[in-house]
């Protein structure tokens, strides 16, 4: 990818990308930050984004799962009576939890591309690309109540499915 076409990418996914980011963060700055972090690690991973169907799907995934750790890693602070802040504890996950959370990721990819192509195409674009309804409603040629329906019945077969192959200690019965 050549500078000039990443340069169009940026202007292309970065409103998209800020405003996921401005719903889970709610903060301007913080905000902004998680973007260019996430445009970072999209330049770096330059030549292998063609290996990928969606960029602008990765990227959505990145900036929710990047914010999420945002999230995680920042400082809870508790207002108190009077009015001076205090710090709670700050939960870092240990790499045995990043192992799981990874293969869980990578467990519900596998199931959502083994949907039907209508349910695989609704969730994706809903979920993971973060489209609105009327959006959906547009690309795909379904009435909205159709894609309500198939989006709601396509989350219950990947949870149905994951539950299938995941034990209550969340550990692998093995996902084909």
């Amino acid at each position: 990818m050549t500078r000039a076409d990443f340069e169009n990418l940026v202007k292309k996914l970065s409103r998209k990308l800020y405003g996921i980011a401005c719903r889970m963060l709610k903060e301007q700055q913080v905000s902004e930050d998680a973007v260019q972090e996430v445009m970072v690690k999209l330049w770096k991973m330059n030549t292998r984004l063609s290996e990928y169907e969606s960029v602008e799907a990765l990227a959505v995934t990145m900036i929710k799962n990047h914010c999420i750790d945002v999230i995680r890693k920042q400082k809870h602070w508790i207002e108190t009576a009077d009015s001076s802040f205090s710090v709670s504890g700050v939960y870092e996950p240990t790499p045995h939890e990043l192992l799981e959370r990874m293969e869980s990721y990578e467990a519900v990819q596998r199931i959502i591309e083994a949907l039907p192509d209508l349910y695989r195409e609704i969730i994706i674009l809903r979920d993971i690309e973060d489209l609105e309804y009327d959006e959906i409603v547009s690309r795909t040629g379904q009435n909205i109540n159709t894609v309500r329906v198939t989006l709601s019945r396509a989350r219950k077969m990947v949870r149905d499915e994951y539950k299938k192959h995941y034990d209550e200690s969340g550990r692998s019965k093995t996902i084909a």
